[in-house]
Formats: structure tokens, sequence, C-alpha cells
């Protein structure tokens, strides 16, 4: 290329490492390039260990498309990393126009995004293709059903209002919570698969990583397990979700009779994807491949087994006389 590769992490917020991914895959393809952090606070980790930060609207704001748009013509950017689940459906919304300006969003369709942001929606089309799943229903449908079981809202993240209730006093607290879906518990252990679709809809990588501890509803422990069984069903997951494109993590229950559980879908990167990347699934490089048209170095199998991520806080330290 005659100018600089151009990556745009959005919502950047705390995704240094995965910030550091695109980094470090431009270096590996020898693209001459750069990656920008977009956030709407000036106070994003992220935002200053880019090569530019960039403020712009909420991504709820009716403004914030157009204003991304106008920094990918101002810096000339070549793909777009959305984040966050409440970015989405706008980035999923706005592809084409992102297309006509030269600029591909890693993002999956409309549809494929709508799916993953409604636990309503995602379990019925699990049903309906044959997934393996938990039963799950509205809280006014679960009279009789065994405790304990799980509430969580019907468009929640990151764990956020999700509650293990034991009894029927425990239901009817987190019924006040709003909108919520009921769940049997699953048994097994939880697994997280990062998952990579092409643009032609293949999935070209499956990485079950098993989590050992949650905190805040992101994984700080995992470890990463070779499993057909899981690998398959994920690949189901991402090769039949309408649209589906770029990232996607798939939450299975494994049980120790093999039974498996698909529990959400989300149509992103996973806060706890940097463990996949280092256990040599090079999702960031496989992307910025494509993109730039070089030639595929990815490979469903280049990454190991039995690799642990043991997370921890870092900072960034910055002068605020520097905020303009």
């Amino acid at each position: 290329m005659s100018r600089p590769f151009t990556v745009l992490v959005s919502s950047a917020g705390r995704r240094v490492e995965l910030l550091r991914g695109f980094r470090a895959a431009l270096g590996a393809t020898g693209l001459d390039g750069r990656v920008l952090a977009a956030d709407r606070s000036w106070y994003s980790s992220a935002f200053h260990e880019a090569d530019e930060g960039l403020l712009v609207p909420s991504c709820d704001d009716d403004a914030f498309v157009p204003a991304v748009l106008d920094l990918c013509d101002k810096y000339a950017v070549d793909l777009i990393v959305p984040t966050i689940d409440t970015e989405l459906a706008a980035y999923a919304a706005a592809r084409e126009r992102f297309a006509a300006a030269g600029v591909t969003v890693a993002v999956s369709g409309p549809e494929a995004v709508a799916i993953a942001a409604d636990k309503v929606r995602t379990h019925a089309w699990l049903v309906e293709h044959g997934l393996p799943t938990v039963r799950q229903a509205g809280i006014d449908e679960v009279q009789g059903w065994p405790f304990p079981l799980v509430v969580k809202p019907r468009f929640g993240s990151a764990g956020i209002g999700v509650a293990v209730v034991r009894d029927a006093a425990e239901l009817d607290v987190a019924a006040r919570g709003g909108e919520v879906v009921v769940q049997e518990v699953a048994p097994g252990h939880e697994h997280t698969i990062d998952v990579l679709v092409d643009r032609a809809g293949r999935c070209v990588s499956a990485v079950p990583r098993r989590r050992l501890e949650v905190r805040a509803g992101e994984v700080s422990k995992a470890v990463t397990v070779r499993s057909a069984a899981l690998e398959d069903v994920a690949a189901r997951v991402g090769e039949g979700l309408p649209g589906a494109y770029g990232p996607l993590t798939v939450q299975v229950f494994a049980g120790e009779d093999g039974g498996l559980a698909v529990i959400e879908v989300n149509a992103r990167f996973g806060g706890g994807f940097p463990l996949a990347r280092e256990a040599g699934a090079d999702h960031p490089r496989w992307l910025v491949e494509e993109v730039a048209g070089l030639p595929s170095t990815a490979d469903r199998g280049a990454w190991r087994a039995g690799l642990v991520m043991l997370r921890y806080d870092a900072a960034v330290f910055v002068d605020e006389g520097e905020r303009e």
C-alpha cells in the first residue's frame, strides 16, 4: 500500500491488549501502519496507548456514526474493530456506508447482531438450528422448575445483572430487575470460544478457553483447551448465524459426560481474547491480511492447548494538562 494501513479500535476503553495485538499484526504482515483508538472519554487507557486517541460521541448518539465516518476520511482508516455490545447495532446498520468509504468494519450483519444481543432470540435460534443449549423461559413460565436457576437480563452483557437464585423468594426479587430470562443451570465447566469468521462466512478459527475465575463479569483466569466438540459447536454457530463476519465469542458449558450447552453468543472480541492470540490464534493478523488483500496465514489448528492466562491490573499515567 502507498499509505499506512490504519486500524481504528472503537470504544477502546481498557482494551489495551487487543490494541497491541493489532499493532503486532501490522508488524507481522510487514505493513506500514498505525492503530488508532476512538472513545467518548479521554480517560481511557487504550486511548493513550494508541498511536493517536480520538474523541467521539457516545455510541447511542445519532452523531456517532457520522463522527466516525468523518474520522475515517480524515485518517484514511482501513479497518474498524468494535469492542462493546452497545455499539454493534450502529456499526452493523452502517456497514454499507463504511464500505462505500473504503472502510471494513469487523462486525456481523444486523440480523446476527440482533440475535446475539437478545437472549430470547439467541435461545430460539439455537433451538431452531438444533444446537445444544439449556432450557430457558420467561419469569412467569418457570413454576415447578427445580432450583437453583439462573436469571439474566434479556439484553444484558458483561455479566451485569446475572443472578443464581435458590428459591422462590430470590426468584421474585430477581424478577424486579426489568425484562429477564430464566435458565436452568448448565452442568460442567464454562468455556468461552473465540471464533473468527471470514468474508465467505467460513469459520477460520475457534479456540476454547475454560474459565477458571471471573471478576466483574470478565474472565481473569483461563486456560486454552483442545476439544473437537467445543470447536465444532462454535464453528456451527459462527457459520450458521446470518451475515456473521469477524470476531465472535460463544459461551458453552461442557459436562463431564460430554454434553454441551451453548448459553450465549457475543458478536465481538471477548475480553479474554488475548489468551487465544498468545496461544497462536492471531485473529488480528488474519483480519488485517484479509482486508489488505494479503495471502492469508490463517491456520485453524495453529494454537496450543494448556496455556494459562492470569490477568492483573496495570496502569497508564498521563498528564491531565495534555487534554485539549
